[in-house]
């Protein structure tokens, strides 16, 4: 299971998407979760679905492999969709002993699955289609009108750039650990949520100590190439926007406006 998070992972292949300057991807998927949180119709989500159909086609990324990143959030979508669907209140359509699931909680459980769903989709897209240096680049670069605040920008965009590109590392990490623990008799598959979860303590001090050692590692590795911050610092590959990106850009604001367009239309 801990194989299948492809959020932070970069998928190498050429495409349209992949070519986009980061900040347009960036700045898209922002515009796209703002849509996702607007609508409020089963019309307007299908047709966001269509456009995030749309863009894994254009990424060139195997829909299968993306796909596999909605396993790691199954039980995140599980229990919020249980959530809504016992607990809202309205008319009542079943009933099994003190659980029922009413007319309203089905409809906005259905909804928070869906908008969940195409949530993940969207910000794994980001990072397979990005490296960890063009997120670094793009985020510095679209936030940079935030230094004339005294914001460290740079410094910003590179934690989180570096939180993004360690999210595989400690995934592969567990799954080593793990295994070593199997090899010496562990069981993480039998038995209940409670059993599982103290199955899983034994994993956490060596983890933790391994990733405390990367970050020392990376650290002192930053620190001996005389690392001091953004200031002064020049681009490798300056960032450039071309036609596609304006056109783009045009693209996400146009999905945008129908999106708050479908707020103030009685859509099913």
């Amino acid at each position: 299971m801990l194989r299948e998070i492809t959020l932070g992972q970069y998928y190498p292949v050429d495409s349209l998407l992949h070519r986009l300057d980061p900040r347009v991807k960036l700045a898209g998927t922002f515009l796209f979760l703002i849509a996702l949180f607007i609508v409020n119709s089963w019309t307007a989500y299908i047709f966001l679905a269509l456009v995030l159909l749309l863009l894994i086609k254009l990424s060139n990324v195997p829909f299968s492999f993306m796909v596999r990143g909605l396993k790691s959030v199954l039980f995140l979508l599980l229990l919020s969709v249980s959530f809504n669907l016992f607990l809202t209140p309205g008319k009542e359509i079943f009933r099994f002993y003190m659980f029922k699931i009413s007319q309203e909680g089905l409809h906005i459980a259905s909804m928070m699955a869906v908008r969940l769903i195409l949530l993940v989709l969207s910000s794994s897209l980001m990072t397979l289609c990005t490296t960890p240096n063009e997120l670094t680049d793009g985020m510095e670069k679209g936030l940079s009108i935030l230094k004339k605040l005294h914001l460290p920008i740079h410094e910003i965009a590179m934690m989180m750039s570096i939180a993004l590109r360690f999210i595989p590392i400690l995934v592969e990490e567990t799954d080593k650990i793990m295994k070593a623990q199997m090899a010496r008799g562990a069981d993480f598959e039998s038995g209940g949520i409670v059993h599982k979860a103290k199955a899983m303590v034994p994993i956490l001090v060596p983890l933790f100590v391994s990733a405390f050692r990367r970050a020392y590692d990376l650290a002192l590795a930053m620190e001996s190439r005389c690392y001091q911050g953004g200031e002064g610092r020049t681009k490798m590959k300056p960032l450039h926007y071309e036609r596609r990106d304006y056109l783009s850009y045009l693209f996400l604001l146009t999905v945008l406006a129908l999106s708050i367009g479908s707020r103030f239309l009685s859509l099913p």
